[in-house]
């Protein structure tokens, strides 16, 4: 592999903290480098950031800002830069629920101000553009693999959104206009010099005050944590080893929930985490789970080299020694910080008083974390006597049906264990004390079942190895459980052919092992009968009214190029997710098939879809044997029996008519005749 050698080189933000590290390791480095640093000296950043390089004869520091187009183009032509690192940003999400505006201006229109001016000069070799894991959106709980760089981007927040659109804007230059670029997306980073507003520098400057640690929600948020100096060899490696087009993901498999960092700082200072810790009023929305899958840089030659013990202990020895380096921080100090960056913020504001008022707030002082649910008062509904914990809490299913049992007024909370970690559900069958447990966490695949024929092990770890761990826990303690299973593991046969009406029945033996997931489930569910606690709905094709969400089969198909024309049992979930909890309150078990009575066609659903959401609507139809040239694992087609569903619900409905009810009539954009 060809190494890059830079000559000049433009760093954006680097008065800010990973920047400067990076810009500092550079110039310390390779003094044969030019390196140019470009910063408007944000509240987030700090000149004394960049003292170690500003002697050197290969530095030099420009105030100003990225949004300057004549300042851009000024300085590329006048220091003949041919690599730039552009990692200004507005990076804190809190900041940006409040002033989203600003992150749009600096994020986006920063960026392109930037990619333009490269575009106009001709002269950039390099263009490294600073992303965030973040674009990714949340990962799934009970994921074994991380979101690889391929993976899609489903930001969540404001800030998220913003990096993701400057991604967008930048991959468009170097398709468009040929720009050279590389893109990062890295886990959070930690280490000396970093501004307060971040957690780890926030619960250590409150630490050394005397003052509580605020935790959002329950705690029970996952991060993944590299020291910064790690973090600056990273990007040393992609400057000069990265390949231009290429994304590559700057992570550690090595995770924390938010309450273990907190501990692990109390602990480091001798601090009591019961008198301490507070558990405060949650964001807006607060990712679960950032996961990355860091191989690709790793095959560049970068490994991460500090243990998260060694970096917290540098960190910490820093922040005492440097107490204050930012000046007054207090405002950033507050568990949801206010910073001058926002309108409206009053200078003379009294925030350590506010801080302190964790300490006897009703509201915030609690040192019990508070239940992940959310028990809904309004209109008062009906208590029940159930308690559920449910697993899954980042899939589809698992999602829904905590908003399901906030509408009906159900008590739950979701799991917080590994399903592989016996200890861990024994641990949350403890707190929780729940009357039924829902498991609805499972590998699919990223974006598809494709995905499973290359990690057998870990499809095998979770869908098989957990699940059974679950059930027999569940036993063990006394508890029903529903599981969420697919019935994906048949196939259109001479017993059952295509368009007779003859569906799989529940005691029927599994005959498609056309993917590895489908064997998996197919496995599981064999053994799953041995437990006479668990209840196991077989979901297929899951379609529900938001047409908005990717793993929806409507918004599958509407999407793709061509499709096969297939009829086959599905399940519609605004329907059917609210009776798998009523059969959890008539103690159901065994294996049932959760689908909707009869079956439809691909062009049926698209024929709707054209008649209800748009039509001028076009589809092209391919065969399966065309199909089979485009995927990995070949795809289950059924018709599967309802009939012991429908049995103990007649009132559901045909998917037809529950595609027309619960779907396309509450979407229609199409007014009707």
């Amino acid at each position: 592999m060809a190494t890059y050698e830079p000559k000049n080189i433009l760093i954006t933000g680097a008065a800010g903290f990973i920047a400067s590290h990076v810009a500092n390791r550079l110039v310390r480095n390779y003094p044969h480098y030019k390196i140019v640093v470009l910063d408007k000296l944000d509240y987030c950043s700090n000149l004394k950031n960049l003292n170690p390089s500003r002697p050197s004869p290969n530095f030099k520091f420009v105030k100003g800002d990225i949004a300057s187009a004549d300042l851009v183009n000024y300085l590329l032509i006048t220091e003949s830069i041919d690599t730039i690192m552009h990692f200004a940003a507005q990076t804190h999400v809190d900041n940006s629920f409040g002033n989203s505006f600003e992150f749009t201006k600096n994020n986006i229109y920063g960026t392109h101000v930037l990619l333009e001016a490269c575009k106009v000069t001709g002269q950039i070799r390099r263009f490294i553009h600073v992303s965030t894991d973040e674009v990714y959106g949340e990962t799934d709980e009970d994921a074994v693999v991380g979101n690889h760089e391929a993976s899609q981007l489903l930001p969540t927040n404001p800030y998220s959104a913003t990096k993701a659109g400057a991604e967008m804007l930048v991959m468009a230059y170097g398709r468009s206009y040929g720009l050279p670029v590389i893109t990062t997306r890295g886990n959070n980073v930690y280490g000396p010099n970093q501004f307060p507003e971040k957690l780890i520098p926030k619960f250590i400057l409150l630490a050394m005050r005397g003052l509580p640690l605020p935790i959002h929600g329950d705690g029970s948020n996952v991060r993944s944590y590299l020291y910064c100096e790690d973090v600056a060899e990273a990007f040393e490696v992609v400057l000069h080893k990265g390949e231009v087009g290429h994304v590559y993901n700057i992570g550690t498999v090595k995770e924390r929930r938010v309450i273990d960092v907190a501990k692990d700082i109390c602990r480091l200072f001798g601090l009591d985490t019961d008198k301490v810790i507070r558990f405060v009023e949650n964001r807006p929305f607060n990712d679960q789970r950032y996961f990355l899958d860091d191989q690709k840089l790793k095959r560049l030659g970068w490994a991460e080299h500090t243990p998260w013990e060694e970096g917290l202990k540098k960190t910490i020895e820093w922040y005492t020694t440097n107490p204050d380096y930012w000046g007054d921080v207090t405002g950033a100090l507050l568990p949801h910080p206010r910073m001058l960056m926002t309108p409206g913020v009053d200078e003379r504001h009294n925030w350590t008083e506010e801080i302190k008022s964790l300490s006897s707030s009703p509201v915030e002082v609690s040192t019990t974390a508070p239940a992940t649910s959310t028990q809904s008062t309004t209109d008062a509904p009906q208590k029940h006597p159930y308690k559920f914990l449910i697993y899954g809490r980042t899939g589809w299913i698992g999602g829904l049906l905590g908003k399901i049992c906030e509408k009906q007024g159900i008590s739950y909370e979701y799991g917080k264990g590994r399903l592989e970690e016996r200890s861990q559900l024994l641990e949350d069958i403890r707190n929780v004390k729940p009357t039924h447990v829902f498991n609805a966490a499972g590998v699919t695949g990223r974006p598809n079942v494709d995905w499973c024929e290359t990690h057998k092990q870990d499809t095998i770890r979770t869908n098989v190895v957990g699940t059974l761990n679950l059930a027999d826990v569940c036993r063990e303690q006394g508890l029903l459980m529903i599981n969420y299973a697919t019935g994906c593991i048949f196939e259109y046969d001479a017993k059952h052919p295509e368009g007779s009406g003859i569906g799989f029945k529940e005691e029927d033996t599994p005959n498609f092992t056309g993917s590895f997931y489908s064997k998996t489930k197919a496995m599981v569910e064999e053994l799953l009968k041995d437990y006479d606690n668990v209840c196991t709905l077989r979901v297929r094709m899951p379609i529900s009214s938001d047409l908005s969400n990717p793993r929806n089969f409507i918004t599958k198909i509407a999407r793709y190029d061509k499709v096969v024309n297939i009829p086959n049992s599905m399940t519609i979930l605004d329907e059917l997710l609210p009776i798998s909890i009523e059969m959890a309150k008539r103690d159901c078990r065994g294996i049932w098939n959760f689908t909707n009575p009869g079956v439809v066609s691909h062009n049926e659903i698209l024929e709707m879809y054209k008649k209800y959401i748009n039509p001028d609507f076009k589809w092209t139809n391919f065969t399966l044997e065309e199909q089979a040239k485009v995927i990995v694992a070949p795809r289950s087609n059924n018709e599967m029996d309802a009939s012991k569903l429908k049995a103990e619900f007649p009132e559901l409905l045909s998917i037809k008519d529950s595609l027309i009810k619960n779907v396309f009539e509450p979407n229609r954009k199409v007014p009707s005749s």
